[in-house]
């Protein structure tokens, strides 16, 4: 039961992590951005390319994986996104144009290093440290403090930084954003950039403790969307719950019943929420200002 708990923790940081850098970005664009889950894959692969094929030191590697993921985020607005907005393109349009690009860069990482799994470790699977009689590996105990404090530092820089009061003046509404001197248009970039880079560090930690594959990153988008959806869109402490109580009912469903149900459990979850309480955990609801 300890390990169960252990597992639920480790799990239920990271998907704290994914949703919080999903939210992000949707709520600035309004739109579910499905490329973002190569965001995730992404910095993997590209970690293991400048520490493996590059012989770069692995913090090297990491941190020009972060960089470089937040770079292809923001060309993918100024490139794909913002032409767009600018025709006029939907919020349903936008997404379907972003699972178009996923799959382009899904491709192009299978076509470069192949369908098997990878690995960007460089030391050898061991057990790990002893807690309560449950094991936990150096690397999750790295991931669970390094997730929570971006979680804090998220939440700390959209409220106190200029940059997060220009995110959240143009989440709110754009329009009225331009009026008053406040480019939409940058401020969207900003996100996109902060959004990859947080996504991109939970890919590199999921990396580390499960390996990767090219498909890893969609799964993890999905976890951070109904995390998002369950705790209630526009709540921090919302998606605290939902990512907990997604983490959890995910491993319980995996001890108890089988693994294979994990995935199952995580959307019967999000259907029962989108039934008894579309609003999520907070009930708070969203406003449009009209002018």
């Amino acid at each position: 039961m300890y390990q169960l708990c252990v597992n639920i923790v480790f799990y239920w940081t990271l998907i704290l992590l994914v949703s919080k850098s999903f939210y992000l970005l949707y709520d600035t664009t309004k739109f579910f951005n499905l490329a973002f889950a190569f965001c995730i894959t992404g910095s993997g692969y590209l970690t293991h390319l400048f520490s493996r094929q590059f012989n770069l030191p692995t913090v090297l590697a990491i941190l020009g994986a972060i960089v470089s993921i937040a770079g292809i985020g923001i060309l993918s607005e100024i490139l794909f996104y913002k032409p767009l907005r600018k025709r006029g393109a939907s919020s349903m349009a936008l997404m379907i144009a972003s699972l178009g690009l996923y799959v382009i860069l899904q491709n192009a990482i299978s076509i470069v290093w192949g369908n098997s799994t990878k690995s960007i470790r460089t030391w050898d699977i061991t057990v790990g440290h002893t807690f309560f009689g449950a094991h936990i590996t150096s690397v999750q105990i790295i991931s669970i403090i390094v997730c929570i404090l971006l979680f804090i530092l998220g939440i700390v820089i959209m409220k106190y930084s200029s940059i997060g009061r220009n995110i959240r003046a143009v989440a709110s509404n754009s329009e009225l954003s331009n009026i008053v001197g406040i480019s939409s248009d940058r401020v969207i970039l900003w996100a996109f950039g902060i959004g990859s880079a947080l996504a991109a560090v939970a890919g590199i930690l999921i990396a580390f403790d499960t390996d990767m594959r090219p498909t890893m990153g969609f799964s993890w988008l999905l976890y951070g969307v109904v995390a998002m959806i369950i705790g209630g869109v526009g709540s921090n402490w919302g998606l605290v719950g939902g990512a907990l109580l997604l983490a959890a009912a995910q491993h319980m469903a995996g001890y108890y019943i089988g693994s294979q149900w994990m995935d199952a459990v995580a959307y019967i979850i999000l259907i029962l929420f989108l039934i008894a309480k579309p609003l999520g955990f907070s009930g708070k609801r969203l406003k449009k200002i009209e002018i």
